[in-house]
C-alpha cells in the first residue's frame, strides 16, 4: 500500500515482506522513495534465507533512509536468539523486535 497517503504527523512503520511470508511479490517498492527520516522499516523473518535477503536490502537501499530498521522473527518459525546472533555477527545497525503480543497471550486469548 502507498504510504504517502498517511498524514504527515504519522510515523510510518513499513513492513517489507520477506520471501518466507509468501507476500513479497505484493510489495510496493516505490514506498522506499516515500520514506521519511522519522519513519521505520520492519522485516519479519522466517529463516536464514529471509535474513540474508533482508540484510542485502538493508545494506543496498535502507542505510540512512529512515530512523530505524527493525528485524523480527516470525513466531514459532525462527528463534530470536538465532536472529540476534546473526545480527551481532554481521554488526548490523538494526534493532531486534519481538512479537511480544504472541509471547504474552496464547493464540486462543489473542484472537489472531
Amino acid at each position: 500500500m502507498d504510504i504517502s497517503v498517511l498524514p504527515e504527523t504519522v510515523i510510518a512503520i513499513m513492513d517489507i515482506k520477506c520471501p518466507g511470508s509468501g507476500q513479497s511479490h505484493m510489495m510496493d517498492w516505490n514506498n522506499l522513495d516515500r520514506l521519511r527520516p522519522i519513519d521505520q522499516v520492519k522485516f519479519v523473518l522466517t529463516d536464514r534465507q529471509d535474513y540474508d535477503w533482508a540484510s542485502e536490502i538493508y545494506r543496498k537501499d535502507l542505510i540512512g533512509l529512515c530512523k530505524e530498521i527493525l528485524m523480527s522473527t516470525a513466531f514459532g518459525r525462527l528463534s530470536p536468539r538465532e536472529l540476534a546472533g546473526w545480527m551481532l555477527s554481521d554488526n548490523l545497525e538494526v534493532r531486534l523486535q519481538l512479537q511480544l503480543h504472541k509471547q504474552i497471550w496464547p493464540d486462543e486469548l489473542r484472537g489472531v
